[in-house]
């Protein structure tokens, strides 16, 4: 960190002190200090233009990441994109835009769907989402004149959402995961596997 510029600092040192030729050898002073805040421009390359390093000899040799810079000068939708080939370190450059579509002369913009394209098969989806993680609620429902006992069932590696009410017969592995339910109500705790 540097300290202040010059201005400031002959100000500050005009105000504290006095002695011959104090403003020669402060101005040498502030050309020689490495830490001084002076104004400075950058130099080399500008950020985000090819730029040429040289080509490894060998397949497999490290490449290093110090020639990436910033992207090249565009709005917010700029993108850029760099490819590599095999042995070279210069990069192609093409800039894709997101707001326009680039397309040739003559070439429709929106091109129809050929008539040989095909859909994909249709994928059959199971009834039961997998196996019983956990046994979550039970409630009681009157069906077809008679009183039925039904069970939250939820399975594993399904969301929320997935979880079904079940008679107790068509729970897999209902003895299991039912014995587990009834002792976690008795005990007054939660239900997990």
């Amino acid at each position: 960190m540097g300290h202040m510029s010059e201005d400031r600092t002959k100000e500050r040192v005009a105000i504290t002190a006095w002695w011959p030729k104090w403003e020669q050898e402060l101005s040498e002073y502030i050309n020689t200090c490495e830490r001084f805040q002076k104004e400075t421009r950058k130099h080399g390359e500008k950020y985000g233009l090819l730029q040429h390093i040289e080509e490894p000899k060998h397949p497999w040799e490290i490449i290093n990441m110090d020639w990436v810079t910033g992207l090249v000068p565009g709005g917010k939708n700029a993108v850029e994109v760099r490819l590599t080939e095999e042995f070279s370190r210069k990069h192609r450059v093409f800039p894709v835009s997101l707001v326009k579509p680039y397309f040739h002369k003559g070439e429709d913009k929106f091109p129809s769907i050929n008539n040989t394209t095909t859909l994909p098969d249709k994928v059959e989806v199971e009834d039961s989402p997998g196996p019983v993680k956990k046994i979550i609620k039970a409630r009681k429902i009157r069906l077809n004149g008679k009183y039925q006992r039904q069970y939250l069932v939820r399975f594993k590696n399904q969301a929320a959402e997935k979880d079904k009410w079940l008679a107790e017969d068509d729970i897999p592995d209902g003895n299991l995961h039912l014995r587990r339910f009834r002792a976690s109500r008795r005990t007054g705790k939660s239900h997990q596997v």
